[in-house]
């Protein structure tokens, strides 16, 4: 099937591209018209990206725990540090602004200071009331030092949740409706109701108030994700745009370009649209990422039809020797490019595989968009004037191509130095990596969101929901002594860990039982013994509005309880300690015979999500080596020669992961897509590279020195050319507000510069040194694909 794409198959190929021209273009605003009308169906994700496949272990835990309790994620809190608020006025105020939030069908409830109620013996009916802390408004200053004292002193069951008693901060729980939070309903409440009250409230009463929790902490997320699309896009546009025009010196040029690239990105949002896929932090980047890659397509194509018009005249056979020499050239770079995205499909991951079905087929999109419309253009524009083609008499790069001659013919040794001693270096910054996954570090650091998520972890602990499922294995197993003893003691190791908050459960609230029958007295805030808990339950069986406060700890059939704390921000790997030492624990106190314990939550599933990403960069990337070589297999036939062009490819991959080391980048979801882009693009190098330098072979009698001498100089400034465009391209992604963006966009960059260096250096250098060994006729005579067909006027080349 391979020869399919010979000589002359690119022959008809031309033939049927120019002959059909309009047919062609009507086919091209017939097929964006099509895909544009699927743009309706993009959305962007309401719910948070599971980096997880959906049956692995974690994830079955997971909605085990959802099935059981709910969704655990939609806490909204709200808070202010401030001393002026305990005063009559503001106080009053504040109560009644988070009060009103229970007027909205988004909100399930409101959990403020105003609708704390205390326990309160009764006596005489043997039970509990509930009786609120503040009763109707507040009048007065006195009230106030009242109500601080209680709360602040006497009911540490509220402490280090509604307000923390050693700042005085004080905070609002707004739990959003668990049927809505992975909704649009969400974005609309917090953009369209939250905000607007919290910013009208700020400028009423001057006071600074603090919001996050997940639902708000995913909406502003994407709102920064969407904001950026449109920022990246056109960034893409005017560095390559620029760029472009720096090296072809016309507008005419520059404008055919940027028609195809826009097309190509019209194409990508019409593929996701009609897969029906939401646009996450992922498939965000694929648009300007087509622009990037769209660029150096029309470069050689642009620049092949250029300097055959300069050579001949004929505009006809000009733009048939375009798709001739460069069509199945540019398909394989193409190919390679987009097999480094595909790999990703082969992973479990739904984020990831949806990132590269979706950048792949784009890829060949472009590529296909290139090839048709570029030509066709050509044939309605005049004929080139002398202006358009000033810039292939540019000599300014001869000096770069001079010395990388001289390199290679006099510092051999050098080249092979200096890669052993980056080899070397790399493989020591390499174990310094370290392996991240922290939720903000990602996010716009200057956000006001993100500041506020360090305000709250300050004050409370954190944001992140870290659950704990306790399953007795029998029902009402849960109110057992035993079982709270049991749960207690857990719940003094959460504790002594710093990183997470006061754990919240059915503990909580029985401890805060005793403290009731005792009359308030905070000393007796503890679990009762086996002789009080008789009493204390009879009290709060008889109390029907405790059964209220008991549902979001305790399922229906009491069977199930639930530990809820709220963790800090931190790396993985204080995570996997903070998760060993609490495992340990768990297995010391619950014996696994009578209970089932599972740890579960937000918090730990965004960590083990991260670990399994990196497990699968090691997949990703061997199956992205693994299909490139097979291309280089056949197209060389050479066992030697896969090697050969893989060394200055995986070179810069070394050095790249080294550099991370060295400056403290971690490896993390963004950063872990580096490597197979990084090695998709790179590898176009190596295929211009060598598909000349056997071109040269062939022209030359298999003299090789003179074939590496000739493919450098041919080959060096068309590879320095799109390797510029590819560096500048991708910077565009460090003007992001996302630290993995910045990452990314940094990275791929530096891996792209080192490729580039790599293959003009290193590779001519190894063929050279290995000349005898994999440069013989029997390989290279009968190539399979023929890449760059010989042609007449051979002294030149589309690369030149």
């Amino acid at each position: 099937m391979f020869k399919l794409f010979s000589k002359d198959f690119w022959d008809i190929t031309a033939r049927l591209i120019l002959r059909n021209k309009i047919i062609i273009l009507i086919g091209i605003i017939i097929a964006t018209y099509l895909l544009s009308t699927q743009w309706d169906n993009m959305r962007f994700s309401n719910t948070e990206a599971n980096l997880l496949p959906d049956d692995h272990e974690e994830n079955i835990t997971y909605n085990n725990f959802l099935n059981t309790f709910g969704e655990e994620g939609n806490l909204i809190i709200i808070g202010v540090k401030d001393s002026s608020v305990f005063e009559v006025k503001k106080l009053n105020a504040w109560n009644k602004f988070c009060n009103e939030f229970n007027n909205y069908d988004e909100v399930e409830s409101v959990i403020s200071i105003k609708e704390l109620q205390k326990l309160v013996k009764n006596t005489s009916e043997e039970k509990f009331n509930l009786e609120p802390f503040i009763k109707d408004s507040i009048t007065s200053i006195a009230q106030i030092e009242t109500l601080q004292k209680e709360l602040f002193n006497q009911y540490p069951f509220y402490d280090n949740f509604l307000f923390n008693s050693k700042t005085k901060t004080i905070r609002t729980a707004i739990y959003f409706e668990k049927s809505l939070v992975n909704t649009s309903a969400r974005k609309e409440f917090v953009l369209n109701v939250l905000e607007p009250k919290i910013k009208s409230f700020e400028t009423d009463y001057n006071l600074d108030v603090r919001v996050s929790g997940m639902p708000y902490i995913r909406t502003k997320n994407s709102e920064n994700i969407i904001g950026e699309i449109s920022k990246f896009v056109l960034a893409a546009l005017i560095v390559t745009s620029l760029i472009f025009f720096f090296f072809f010196r016309s507008f005419r040029a520059t404008f055919i370009s940027l028609i195809v690239v826009c097309i190509g990105v019209m194409w990508t949002l019409g593929i996701i649209g009609i897969l029906n896929y939401e646009i996450t932090v992922l498939t965000a980047l694929i648009p300007p990422l087509i622009i990037v890659i769209g660029i150096p397509n029309c470069i050689f194509l642009i620049n092949k039809y250029q300097h055959e018009v300069k050579l001949h005249g004929n505009k006809v056979k000009s733009l048939q020797r375009v798709i001739t020499k460069i069509g199945n050239a540019t398909l394989m770079t193409n190919v390679t490019t987009a097999s480094g995205f595909a790999t990703f499909i082969l992973t479990e991951s739904k984020l990831l595989k949806e990132f590269g079905i979706v950048a792949s087929l784009s890829i060949l999109a472009i590529f296909i968009l290139c090839l048709l419309i570029i030509p066709i253009i050509y044939t309605f524009l005049p004929f080139p004037k002398d202006r358009h083609l000033e810039h292939l008499n540019k000599r300014w790069i001869g000096g770069f191509v001079n010395w990388m001659e001289w390199m290679v013919k006099q510092k051999r040794i050098a080249i092979y130095a200096t890669s052993v001693i980056l080899l070397i270096v790399s493989i020591i910054g390499i174990y310094q990596i370290k392996t991240s996954g922290n939720l903000i570090e990602d996010m716009p650091q200057e956000s006001p969101f993100v500041n506020d998520i360090r305000f709250f972890e300050e004050e409370f602990n954190g944001i992140m929901p870290l659950e704990f499922m306790i399953d007795t294995k029998r029902k009402k197993g849960v109110m057992k002594l035993s079982t709270l003893k049991r749960m207690n003691e857990l719940e003094d190791l959460i504790i002594e860990i710093p990183e997470l908050s006061r754990p919240i459960s059915v503990v909580s609230l029985v401890k805060y039982s005793k403290q009731a029958y005792y009359n308030g007295n905070p000393k007796f805030y503890q679990l009762p013994s086996s002789q009080e808990n008789s009493f204390i339950l009879s009290y709060a069986k008889n109390s029907s509005s405790n059964v209220d406060l008991l549902n979001n700890f305790v399922d229906s059939t009491g069977q199930y309880a639930r530990i809820t704390t709220f963790m800090k921000d931190v790396g993985t790997d204080k995570m996997e300690r903070i998760e060993e030492n609490l495992q340990n624990k768990i297995d010391k106190v619950f014996p696994k015979e009578r209970y089932s314990v599972t740890m579960t939550g937000k918090a730990l599933m965004f960590q083990k999500g991260t670990k399994y990403l990196v497990k699968n960069l090691a997949i990703s990337l061997s199956l992205a080596i693994l299909l490139i070589s097979l291309f280089m297999a056949y197209m060389f036939r050479s066992g030697r020669m896969i090697i050969v062009s893989l060394i200055p490819n995986l070179l810069p991959l070394l050095v790249t992961a080294g550099l991370m080391g060295y400056i403290g980048v971690p490896i993390k979801p963004s950063t872990i897509l580096v490597f197979s882009i990084a090695f998709g693009i790179s590898v176009d190098d190596t295929i211009h590279f060598l598909a000349k330098y056997r071109q040269e072979l062939q022209a030359n009698n298999w003299k090789i020195k003179v074939s590496v001498y000739g493919a450098l100089r041919e080959t060096g400034v068309s590879m320095f050319y799109t390797s510029i465009v590819l560096f500048f391209g991708f910077s565009v992604f460090t003007i992001s507000s996302f630290g993995g963006t910045v990452a990314l966009g940094a990275l791929v960059s530096a891996t792209l510069l080192f490729a580039m260096l790599s293959n003009l250096l290193l590779l001519p250098s190894l063929l050279l040194s290995l000349e005898r060994s994999i440069a013989n006729k029997e390989v290279l005579k009968e190539p399979s694909i023929n890449i760059i067909p010989e042609e007449d006027d051979s002294e030149e080349d589309f690369n030149k």
